[in-house]
């Protein structure tokens, strides 16, 4: 690999992210779902953030509570002192995302921003509590990574939005294509829409640009196998157990 561009990704790979704490439980998002990958090893979170209607960051995937909680309703339409109230799986709280930065100051967080409205609040909170370190924005949005770059400067970890990475996709297979300057790195599912994303072509292009290459979301033992022979520098699971099996197998569990 490239020299890390980044502080955020100054750690050993292939990184080991628990997607949404590990989701496979059901209590996704929690703290209880975070402290058991702490608990195992884990350095690396990856986690997503809404903003209530006072502004508050919650840790949270859907727009809705409706989903994985007890309660119901758009978060964005919601004060935290309802959202507060609702429990994942009937028994654990949303977390706000300033809690568990917290909770966890040696963990890393991957950060998928679901709503334009918690871009503010989250920059403004990284700053406060100068996580610049521990945080990488990711969307499925360009732009809003363009509008996070814009407001935070070269200090804010980046990865690549839909645009970005079909953009690298294309460069792999030696079609000219603009891409977005300042992401560390690209973030990107196997497969999409039946087009397979990570292949070597795609891995080597980002690695001579210096990017670093996380996946998401495997969680069969074989798929991680095949990835990680690939040369990714990154696997987002969640199973956890199951990744942190694979790694030590292969010596690579840090």
């Amino acid at each position: 690999m490239n020299r890390v561009r980044h502080p955020y990704l100054d750690h050993p790979t292939p990184i080991a992210f628990a997607h949404r704490g590990g989701a496979a439980d059901g209590l996704e998002n929690t703290a209880v779902a975070f402290r058991r990958a702490g608990r195992a090893g884990f350095r690396y979170f990856e986690t997503d953030v809404h903003a209530t209607a006072d502004g508050r960051l919650v840790a949270f995937h859907d727009a809705t509570l409706d989903r994985v909680t007890d309660a119901d309703g758009r978060i964005a339409a919601l004060p935290w002192s309802r959202v507060r109230h609702a429990r994942v799986g009937g028994k654990e709280p949303l977390p706000l995302f300033e809690e568990l930065l917290e909770e966890f100051p040696e963990h890393r967080w991957n950060v998928d921003v679901k709503a334009e409205r918690a871009l503010g609040p989250l920059i403004e909170l990284v700053r406060r509590t100068d996580a610049w370190d521990r945080v990488c924005v990711g969307s499925f949005s360009e732009g809003r990574l363009a509008r996070a770059q814009r407001l935070a400067g070269p200090r804010l970890a980046t990865s690549y939005g839909t645009t970005g990475i079909l953009g690298l996709w294309l460069r792999a297979r030696k079609i000219p294509a603009t891409l977005r300057r300042g992401a560390v790195c690209a973030q990107v599912p196997e497969v999409r829409n039946g087009i397979r994303v990570v292949d070597r072509r795609f891995v080597t292009t980002a690695h001579a640009l210096g990017l670093q290459v996380h996946v998401w979301t495997v969680n069969e033992p074989e798929r991680m196998a095949a990835l990680l022979d690939l040369g990714v520098d990154g696997i987002m699971t969640d199973r956890t157990e199951t990744l942190r099996t694979v790694l030590t197998e292969r010596g690579a569990w840090t």
